[in-house]
């Protein structure tokens, strides 16, 4: 799939871009190039001691932020493969600096959508999250926006043949910002902070986001938001798998929290399809229907009024799946 073909990833030094960036070394050796493009050199540095350009000649590391559209538009020469993981994503900084979040989520999103169609680009899939389902905080509707440009991306593609899709998956375990480390490092204390126990996420490793990805360049048509069917976990389980003896302090969720995030809401119902292992969420204004779409990927419509949210999941994470998840998936986080 990936063989003889050249990539770009933005926001490649994070967290998922490194694990992409792995995968595809490993399971497509004959990859032609890999191009990380991201705004921190130092990371680029420390990354380039991972992967060295002496042991896989195929990768560069390109300094750019995606606020630039020359230096974009540079980047992409000669690229067949967009994968859009650059992003603004903690949710009390997105709301103290505001216009920021907006200039690299949203600006930055039509800066590459407009690259690309400028260049032989065939296909693009950015990184969303469950938060621009229903928002009620910045980030959350910074990535909604982006959804949604991404896929009206596809109306003006014309004769290029380029594909712009979306995947959007839940909170990514142990993740750099998210609440595994932060209990890592305060379970010392014997006291871990929880904003509400009734709390619930939504769960995915992080070698399922990049398998996701890797999917969906294979196989989605264009215009879909795709979405995983992932476990949920409630916080207090989370606290308890990693200090069971541990007090729970209930401090309140934060501003621009929910209780249980979501996915797919009511609304999308009336478009969304089963596919197994994965929904889509299909564009109004699509060049295929539901009914033709279902019957090349052997998809079923869900029920009008379906939603998709991490409470009323029908699949969720014991204390002890949450453990062993933990010490699989979470590099150095052994649970003594």
């Amino acid at each position: 799939m990936l063989n003889n073909k050249s990539i770009l990833i933005t926001g490649g030094t994070g967290s998922f871009g490194k694990a992409f960036v792995k995968t595809v070394l490993e399971r497509y050796p004959d990859v032609r190039r890999l191009v990380i493009y991201s705004r921190d050199e130092l990371k680029q540095f420390e990354m380039a001691q991972q992967f060295p350009d002496t042991k896989y000649p195929g990768i560069r590391y390109f300094i750019g932020d995606v606020r630039d559209e020359a230096r974009l538009r540079r980047a992409l020469e000669g690229i067949d493969i967009v994968v859009h993981a650059a992003a603004l994503k903690q949710v009390p900084a997105a709301e103290y600096n505001p216009f920021e979040c907006i200039k690299t989520n949203v600006l930055g999103a039509q800066n590459l959508i407009e690259a690309c169609l400028d260049s032989k680009i065939e296909r693009l899939v950015a990184l969303s999250t469950d938060k621009a389902a229903a928002p009620i905080n910045l980030y959350g509707a910074t990535k909604l926006c982006s959804d949604k440009l991404f896929v009206a991306a596809n109306n003006i593609q014309g004769a290029r043949g380029i594909k712009f899709s979306v995947v959007r998956y839940g909170n990514v375990m142990g993740s750099r910002g998210s609440v595994i480390p932060f209990f890592m490092a305060r379970k010392h204390t014997g006291v871990l902070p929880i904003t509400d126990p009734r709390m619930t996420r939504f769960n995915i490793s992080l070698q399922g986001g990049v398998d996701m990805v890797l999917w969906s360049i294979e196989n989605a048509e264009g215009g879909e938001i795709l979405v995983p069917k992932i476990p949920s976990y409630r916080i207090g389980d989370v606290a308890t798998a990693i200090a069971p003896d541990a007090e729970q302090q209930v401090i309140g969720i934060r501003p621009g929290e929910k209780i249980h995030e979501e996915m797919i809401t009511a609304s999308d119902s009336f478009n969304t399809v089963d596919m197994g292992d994965y929904y889509a969420i299909l564009p109004v204004s699509a060049v295929y229907s539901i009914e033709d779409y279902c019957a090349r990927r052997n998809g079923v419509p869900v029920p009008p009024g379906f939603a998709y949210d991490s409470g009323s999941n029908p699949d969720f994470l014991t204390v002890e799946q949450i453990r062993a998840l933990i010490e699989e998936h979470v590099v150095g986080k052994t649970i003594d």
